[in-house]
């Protein structure tokens, strides 16, 4: 009885240096076509969306700082107002009061 061995895989030769690289070369190059099929290009509607949004974003950050601007010179026209109104005022009563205490002081003219 010969003693054979027997493996339960075929043994394999050793590969050249160039086949391996060759094979590695061919696994790298169908890796990056697999990687490329599965990015797919934005769809065009989703493109316009984008810039439409950022078109808005911009009208209302210009459109925010024109009110805070127009706030700010309201503002002061406000004050400027009020503050006339006021010395209006103030005239007016400093005037009543005038009348007040010279019609106290007049004697009547008909008695």
């Amino acid at each position: 009885m010969s003693k054979q061995q027997y493996y339960g895989y075929s043994k394999m030769e050793i590969d050249d240096p160039e086949e391996m690289q060759h094979r590695k070369a061919q696994f790298l190059i169908y890796k990056s076509l697999k990687k490329s099929d599965s990015i797919r290009k934005q769809p065009w509607l989703k493109v316009r969306v984008c810039k439409l949004k950022i078109k808005i974003g911009r009208r209302l950050k210009r459109f925010r700082k024109s009110i805070l601007l127009t706030f700010s010179v309201t503002r002061g026209g406000v004050y400027k107002q009020f503050m006339s109104q006021l010395k209006s005022w103030k005239g007016l009563l400093k005037s009543r009061e005038t009348m007040v205490s010279t019609t106290t002081t007049l004697q009547p003219m008909f008695t």
